[in-house]
């Protein structure tokens, strides 16, 4: 059994806790490391080749105008196949409700017919959003596990929880 960890991650400005703080790795990218710590695996961070500002109300901007628009931005490197994994965690930030737009268009780039995907998503409070149901229309013939919200201010302090959580996801 092959683990495949796919994460996208924003370091910069960020939203924490009510307010804004520069962080340098961003939380979901600590999220994804956890992972692998717990359960092994290859790791594929999802980096578009537009770059989000670092300021943070300027990347919410882009963020809506890609949603609203349906984008999906071009990304700097992909998989050449994603034939050889049993369990693909996807690791992202709630954006909107969602996932972001670059983690849509890697999702929709591949089959991922007979796989497993478990999905982490980091938030300030809104949770896994309508992701979880979104991934479930965009990866037909996957398993969908229950996925798991962490609050992004909490990440680098959540690290048993999303041991547990991972150890769990490749017993199933």
């Amino acid at each position: 059994m092959k683990n495949l960890i796919v994460y996208f991650s924003r370091a910069g400005e960020n939203y924490c806790n009510g307010a804004i703080k520069v962080i340098q790795k961003g939380n979901t990218a600590v999220a994804a490391e956890f992972i692998r710590d717990a359960v092994g695996g290859d790791m594929f961070e999802i980096k578009t080749k537009k770059i989000y500002s670092d300021n943070y109300y300027k990347c919410i901007e882009q963020a809506k105008e890609e949603m609203q628009n349906g984008e999906r931005p071009e990304l700097q490197t992909y998989p050449g196949s994603v034939d050889g994994y049993d369990t693909v965690f996807l690791c992202y930030p709630n954006w909107f409700g969602t996932m972001p737009m670059a983690v849509y268009g890697f999702m929709e780039r591949y089959d991922w017919s007979g796989k497993t995907i478990a999905a982490l998503c980091t938030n300030e409070g809104s949770g896994m959003g309508a992701s979880e149901s979104a991934l479930a229309s965009v990866c037909k013939g996957a398993a969908i596990l229950k996925g798991l919200s962490v609050h992004g201010s909490d990440a680098h302090s959540s690290g048993k929880k999303i041991a547990e959580w991972a150890k769990n996801a490749v017993k199933q």
